[in-house]
């Protein structure tokens, strides 16, 4: 099969950029990126560029795709959750490098979007859910890895920290202020939770359906994780 010269393009300016998992360069040149992009933007299907899909929604730019799927540190045996299905593009890239993908996506026109992507494509190691992604899925914790792409307002939901497995990563966009929003890596070990700072992104919301089940502080809940035996 000829290969599309515009994702041999994006792979390079990835490379550029400064990605070097090659496993999520390849799972990257695996995801025709066109399929999960509105009509209305086809020519930039293959741009580093995010881009809207519908719901004040966006499909992420490539290049924040590839540094939050390689901060997972994902293998085959990786239980994954992802916080906001959207087009379902990183769903897919994720889909490639582990064993299985539970995904929410509080706009049901969005994941039924993505579902069908899924179908077409036959990525059959995906389990989605319409819900608020604060609240997590408990009835499948705990996962191996988290991945949340939408930015929790200076917060991190407790549901999430509870629902990681030991020696759990997550990887989640935090706004300290309305224009300054940071990645963090979380690593669940034995003494509490570690965290890395990655470098500012811009995310869309992480918006809660449930006023009185407010997310506890990023701090506090961390604090909260240490404490416990």
């Amino acid at each position: 099969m000829k290969k599309d010269p515009r994702v041999a393009g994006l792979i390079a300016v990835l490379r550029d950029t400064g990605i070097t998992d090659e496993k999520v360069l390849a799972a990257i040149e695996r995801i025709p990126r066109h399929l999960f992009v509105p009509p209305t933007f086809q020519d930039h299907a293959y741009d580093n560029t995010a881009l809207p899909i519908g719901q004040g929604q966006t499909v992420s730019q490539p290049q924040i795709v590839a540094m939050m799927t390689a901060a997972l540190d994902l293998n085959h045996r990786s239980k994954v959750l992802e916080i906001g299905t959207g087009s379902g593009y990183q769903t897919a890239v994720l889909a490639r490098l582990c064993r299985r993908v539970f995904t929410i996506e509080r706009h049901p026109a969005l994941l039924a979007g993505a579902e069908a992507l899924f179908k077409q494509l036959r990525v059959n190691n995906v389990t989605s859910l319409a819900g608020d992604g604060n609240l997590g899925w408990p009835d499948q914790a705990p996962f191996d890895r988290i991945i949340v792409t939408a930015a929790a307002e200076d917060e991190v939901p407790q549901a999430l920290l509870d629902q990681l497995a030991p020696r759990g990563i997550m990887v989640i966009p935090v706004a300290r202020s309305a224009i300054d929003q940071r990645l963090l890596r979380l690593v669940r070990g034995a003494d509490g939770v570690e965290t890395a700072d990655l470098g500012g992104v811009r995310f869309v919301p992480l918006v809660s359906e449930h006023d009185t089940d407010r997310p506890q502080p990023l701090t506090k809940a961390i604090a909260r994780l240490r404490r416990r035996p």
